[in-house]
């Protein structure tokens, strides 16, 4: 019983879709959706609509079971008031028997018979709306005849069913072969899509008669003699040989600084242009278009297609892949650099730079080094072109990246006063060295953060961005900075200027690495002002009584630091030690004080004040309240004014404030001598924002906040306080801030002849910060004051900075210069008469100005800019061969005017067409150049210049014709003899490995 199978009953529903009926289904339901059930007139086609006009690809999927298939509409977009539009379009007239359908009126149209930028099937058959069905991207090709006629079925039922004219085509075979097979119905008449593909040509149809008797008997005439066919033919001439073009790069010069290089000589200036030719192909195409097959000849032996005969001429060019351009190839190097971590150290060796002290390895320590140390170079460095700083390498002169006379040249070249001995000179020409620019490359200057071109940065980005390329490659880029460095820390301890940086603060419109170094040159230029204020004069008594009080506090704070000193750390017994070593560096900290003693009497007891002036003597170390409180009990008091001690006679006075007065005092208010304000770069800026905004907003942190922000203002009323004895807050009001003054209207004057007035509502809100700055203010001149702008701080910390720079950070840094310089080559080389090379270059400075200006700096966004830069520059080095290529030495402006022109449309347009053919002056350039590659590939020996207008035998100076493409056409009735006339239209391709026939065959439906 259990080997009994039970019977099975199975029924089959056939009013169940099957999945051919489903493919079908989804066919006529995109038909549908895309509006393609009714039938459009619209307007003739225009000559070289295919080409110049607007496509539009619609795309959705379908499946026939399992396999996936694509189908895409391509469609003409017409004019927007064209009668293709939605309200200009109008239905078919119906009962119209005699109306041609759309599709047929494109095949006979001879408007655009060789496009040059059209889909396949537009070129070969002529129409302007279709469907096509391919396999998906991921299936197979449809290689089986059955399934591609199970497709063919399926597209006829889908059309039939729902009334489409537009034809649909599928794609069999391989792809690469571009095989299409297709159908359009309309009433009464139907059109077939064949196609024919071969590799090589058939012998019998390698011309035109050949190709007339395929036509002819697939055309199977039944009438009687049959109708003309209409030939258009063109043939395709290319040419490869340039005998006569140049190269585009001159030879490299073996005794320029870069020897061997192309097209870079030296590093002041990028690179430009390409290395080899960018244009590697010119296609001329010679058409013959609307002749009767009976008026031309072209067998096995004969032909009457002369080029130099030809109606129409045409030209396209191939550009080469891959050209290596210079300016592109060396940015492409130099931003490759911003991705290495490695340090200086790691790439020149960890003890080719060793401190020449141990104690010098703290930064803060720099100073100590007042003198220079006795050392030797065994590596080539700024000590061979000017007294150099102290240099701490200790390589071999062999092992060094850079030659000691390819270093010493690129130090001159960055520091141009190294090679005067009397740097003193130099200075006076500090910013004003600049060489006349054009507006364009000012506004480029403006428009990006960078530096200004003649500038000491701009000069090292460049220099550097060579160096990587042709000079030693990354330890060379190291051993350079390192040398940069030693220079700058040289120029900062010997007081020289840093030649190549505009005067005053930083430029916060600049890159950072300019802002630093022109922060180190304002730190020179402060201290070379403090010794010039009389830094170096002879202390008068006043001066040692001071120097003895200070030595009492400095002995004082030692005891004090000695009883501690078991609880404190190393570092703590190492600032002891900083403190104790910086005595000599008193008049580098703060102002000198050169009163005399009749302006102040060491008989009275010394105030706060002056307790400060004498705890600044034993350094910045010493100058906290430890220090101040000591000096205090030293000097027997604490609670001492500063009135005390100095009498009213004013100090520091500048010049007077018009006429004004004091309000209390018969005297002229004078405007005092004042500290200017502290230097400060883009980082500084934001750290000091971020120290601001950390201090939250509790009482006691916006009171810090205040004073913190109004150190300047502290300093500026204890100058006025100085220059003017007895003065109020008005007074002080009046010249700094006069809006805050209110004068009373119609007042009369005081005694003194100023009118009365009070501070406006703001100054006089309780707690407002002016007024407890001006009670805490004491009277003391600018020379007596705490600098507010620590030069030797700032310096050190600049110099931290740079010293701390890998080369990949450094090459992150110089981007912006690079960018710029770049820019400014291409405007160099900028072709007017190309639109789209000028609205490229105003892309270019759009983006990087972005990319400079942004906080993070992104080598991810330099990298697309990057590839913007080398776009323009290959479009100008293809307009420039171009241009090499037709030159034609005439005297007639119009007809080099023309050349130009037509120079221009070739890298604009896909195809140009050639004006006057033959004879014209472009026509007449080509021919030059097919016959003298002629006679090179001939071995012919050169002679004079050969003129279009002799005697030229025909078709001696062209090639065979690489390709050649013939449309017949025709109208004939099929089948029978009372059938409707139809279209008839077959395309022919004759290539070197492709023969392609695609034929459009239509029949009558009705009487057949």
């Amino acid at each position: 019983m259990a080997d009994e199978e039970p019977e099975v009953f199975e029924i089959t529903d056939f009013t169940t879709a099957s999945e051919w009926e489903r493919f079908i289904a989804r066919i006529e339901e995109l038909i549908h959706e895309w509006k393609l059930t009714s039938p459009v007139s619209l307007s003739p086609l225009k000559k070289g609509e295919y080409s110049s006009g607007t496509w539009e690809d619609t795309t959705d999927t379908l499946k026939f079971a399992d396999f996936p298939f694509t189908i895409v509409r391509h469609c003409l977009k017409q004019a927007p008031n064209g009668p293709d539009t939605e309200e200009g379009a109008t239905a078919m007239v119906e009962g119209d028997e005699n109306a041609i359908p759309q599709p047929l009126q494109d095949i006979l149209s001879m408007e655009n018979d060789f496009p040059s930028r059209a889909h396949c099937l537009s070129r070969w058959y002529g129409i302007r709306d279709f469907v096509v069905i391919s396999p998906g991207a991921t299936s197979e090709a449809v290689t089986s005849e059955t399934r591609i006629n199970i497709l063919m079925s399926s597209i006829a039922i889908a059309v039939n069913n729902t009334g489409c004219q537009v034809p649909v085509f599928i794609q069999g075979h391989q792809k690469w072969r571009r095989l299409y097979y297709g159908l359009c119905e309309f009433p009464g008449v139907r059109t077939s899509f064949d196609m024919v593909h071969l590799k090589r040509i058939p012998p019998q149809y390698n011309h035109l008669s050949g190709l007339l008797d395929v036509f002819k008997g697939k055309l199977a005439s039944p009438i009687s003699p049959p109708p003309p066919v209409t030939v258009s033919v063109r043939f395709t001439y290319v040419l490869q040989d340039w005998t006569q073009y140049a190269w585009p790069q001159a030879p490299p010069d073996i005794e320029s600084v870069t020897e061997d290089e192309i097209g870079c000589t030296d590093f002041e200036t990028l690179p430009f242009g390409a290395c080899e030719d960018p244009v590697s192909e010119l296609h001329l195409s010679t058409t013959w278009p609307n002749l009767s097959e009976e008026m031309i000849v072209d067998n096995d032996t004969y032909t009457d297609l002369d080029p130099l005969q030809a109606p129409q001429w045409s030209v396209r060019v191939q550009m080469s892949e891959d050209v290596l351009c210079l300016l592109g190839d060396y940015l492409d190097e130099f931003i490759a650099v911003c991705y290495r971590k490695e340090s200086t150290d790691q790439l020149l060796g960890r003890h080719t730079f060793q401190e020449e002290e141990k104690d010098n390895a703290d930064v803060s320590k720099a100073l100590q080094r007042l003198t220079e140390p006795t050392v030797s170079y065994n590596l080539p460095s700024i000590s061979n072109v000017m007294t150099s700083a102290s240099s701490k390498m200790k390589m071999k002169a062999e092992d060094a990246p850079i030659p000691e006379p390819l270093l010493n040249k690129l130090l001159q070249f960055l520091f141009p006063d190294s090679v005067n001995e009397d740097k003193t000179e130099q200075t006076s020409t500090i910013g004003s060295s600049k060489s006349e620019t054009s507006d364009v490359t000012k506004d480029l200057g403006r428009q990006l953060k960078s530096a200004p071109v003649d500038s000491l940065t701009h000069k090292l980005a460049i220099c550097c961005c060579i160096l990587n390329h042709s000079g030693g490659g990354l330890r060379a880029l190291a051993h350079l900075w390192q040398e940069f460095v030693l220079e700058m820390r040289y120029r900062w301890e010997n007081d020289y200027y840093i030649i190549g940086l505009e005067k005053g603060s930083p430029n916060l419109g600049t890159s950072l690495l300019h802002q630093k170094l022109q922060m180190l040159n304002c730190c020179i230029d402060r201290k070379k002002t403090r010794s010039a204020l009389g830094l170096e004069v002879k202390h008068t008594s006043i001066s040692d009584n001071i120097e003895e009080l200070g030595k009492q506090v400095k002995s004082s704070v030692q005891d004090t630091k000695g009883k501690n000193l078991e609880k404190d750390t190393g570092k703590d017994a190492a600032k002891e030690k900083e403190g104790e070593d910086d005595d000599d560096d008193d008049d580098d900290e703060f102002y000198e004080c050169q009163e005399s003693m009749s302006q102040v009497s060491l008989a009275k007891k010394t105030s706060v004040a002056d307790s400060s002036d004498s705890a600044s003597l034993l350094g910045e170390d010493c100058d906290n309240e430890e220090a101040i409180s000591l000096a205090s009990d030293l000097s027997g008091s604490t609670d001492v004014r500063y009135e005390d001690s100095v009498t009213l006679q004013p100090e520091g006075r500048l010049r007077p404030c018009g006429e004004l007065k004091l309000l209390r005092r018969d005297e002229i208010l004078y405007i005092p001598v004042t500290q200017e304000p502290a230097p400060m770069t883009e980082d500084m800026l934001a750290e000091h924002a971020e120290v601001l905004a950390n201090l939250g907003s509790s009482v006691e942190g916006t009171h810090l906040r205040a004073r913190m922000q109004s150190a300047c203002l502290l300093s500026d009323m204890e100058a006025f306080k100085a220059a003017n004895p007895g003065c109020i807050l008005e007074d002080f009001v009046r010249w700094y801030s006069p809006r805050d003054y209110i004068e009373e209207e119609d007042a009369d004057q005081d005694s003194q002849g100023e009118k009365k007035g009070q501070l406006s509502q703001r100054m006089q809100i309780p707690g407002n910060m002016w007024v407890e700055v001006w009670h805490n203010a004491k009277p003391v001149p600018v020379r007596r004051q705490k600098r507010l702008f620590d030069d030797t701080k700032e310096a050190e910390k600049v110099l931290h900075f740079l010293a701390s720079l890998k080369p990949g950070q450094l090459a992150l840094h110089l981007m912006p210069m690079l960018i710029h310089g770049a820019i400014i080559k291409l405007q160099e080389n900028n072709d007017s008469s190309i639109p789209s090379l000028n609205t490229l270059l105003q892309q270019i400075q759009t983006k990087s100005s972005k990319v400079t200006r942004a906080p993070d700096q992104d080598v991810k966004k330099y990298e697309d800019l990057l590839n913007q830069l080398r776009l323009a520059e290959l479009v100008i080095a293809r307009g420039r061969s171009l241009r090499n290529k037709f030159q034609w030495e005439t005297e007639d402006k119009a007809h080099q005017g023309h050349i130009e022109e037509f120079a221009s449309k070739l890298l604009e347009q896909p195809e140009v067409e050639v004006s006057g053919g033959a004879r014209g002056p472009a026509g007449a350039i080509i021919h030059k150049l097919f016959a003298e590659a002629q006679k090179s590939a001939n071995m012919m020996v050169n002679g004079m210049p050969v003129s279009p207008e002799d005697n030229i035998k025909n078709g001696s100076d062209f090639p065979k014709p690489a390709g050649r493409e013939y449309i017949l056409r025709t109208v004939v009735p099929r089948p029978a003899p009372y059938s409707r006339p139809s279209a008839q239209r077959m395309f022919c391709v004759l290539l070197r490995d492709e023969f392609r026939l695609a034929g459009a065959f239509s029949s009558d439906t009705t009487f057949t």
